[in-house]
């Protein structure tokens, strides 16, 4: 059995929508289940919840509220609440497309060395795309991740997309939770959970793969294109990475901080490359980004 799990936050626009592909997949309805967290949420969440209820009867979809702040709270509540053997998380802000269920459902099926997995995120841009977006602030800011039409392990510090990843459940029980400390909280924009998760996973040696065909289609308002979202974001990575490195030793940050000034290098060759394009914007933009998440990193 699949269990999906959506933890929101005040996305109630999207809600009903990205319940609605789930519903609309060609998987038989007794063979999933979709566990909804609504962590705090101040808006139309429950009415949302309600209306998809009332439009799908058939689908079994369980509600639960989460108290605690924070994504990765939501997230180990999901994990708790699961009666699948696979769990499946799509961002609340996303739809899927029909085979997006039978996919994940069959590849574990017949690979079972395998322990997790994630497939593509196209970003669908509210308005028009920004100038300034490459292929490297594309990922960061909408998420979008695609690595061909074939099935390959993640290797070489590459993981699958918090909101298109699908976990053997069991994995939790080696690799622990979620870390509370890391991940979204209301309004911030710390992250950093999901890259925890798959770090422990390798410790382990537990195998997880990208895959093709369940693919994630991601929301971009206009407000996640602001200089002031890019900011915040930029700063919360390095934060994020802060945290999580010390969390587990000063070792582990300090070669960090050592991988930071390799991706200096990198991002200075790329803004004289975008310079010499005739694309300045973006190797600004890159900069910016790399300064930010070097600030957070810093702590400063």
């Amino acid at each position: 059995m699949l269990s999906v799990i959506i933890c929101t936050y005040n996305r109630d626009k999207y809600l009903f929508n990205v319940l609605k592909s789930i519903a609309n997949n060609d998987f038989p309805v007794e063979k999933y289940e979709i566990i909804l967290i609504n962590n705090n949420c101040t808006d139309n969440t429950e009415i949302e919840y309600h209306r998809f209820q009332t439009s799908f009867p058939n689908v079994n979809l369980r509600y639960f509220i989460e108290k605690k702040q924070g994504l990765s709270y939501a997230r180990n509540l999901g994990i708790s609440e699961a009666k699948g053997e696979i769990l499946i998380y799509v961002d609340d802000d996303a739809t899927v497309n029909k085979v997006f269920l039978s996919s994940y459902a069959s590849f574990f099926e017949h690979n079972k060395n395998a322990y997790a997995a994630g497939g593509p995120v196209y970003p669908i841009y509210e308005t028009k795309k920004p100038a300034w977006i490459s292929h490297f602030t594309k990922n960061l800011i909408t998420g979008y991740l695609y690595f061909g039409k074939k099935i390959i392990e993640f290797k070489n510090g590459k993981y699958p997309a918090g909101g298109n990843a699908a976990y053997r459940k069991e994995i939790f029980d080696s690799v622990g939770l979620y870390n509370v400390n890391l991940g979204r909280s209301g309004g911030n924009l710390l992250g950093g959970e999901e890259k925890d998760i798959f770090d422990k996973m390798r410790d382990h040696n537990l195998r997880f793969f990208y895959l093709p065909t369940p693919v994630l289609y991601h929301m971009i308002p206009e407000t996640k294109l602001s200089k002031d979202y890019f900011y915040r974001l930029t700063y919360s990575i390095g934060k994020s990475e802060r945290r999580r490195t010390l969390d587990i030793s000063e070792t582990k940050y300090f070669k960090r901080l050592i991988l930071e000034t390799i991706k200096w290098g990198v991002t200075l060759i790329l803004f004289i490359y975008y310079t010499l394009s005739l694309s300045p914007q973006k190797g600004l933009k890159l900069i910016h980004f790399r300064w930010n998440v070097s600030k957070g990193l810093l702590g400063k």
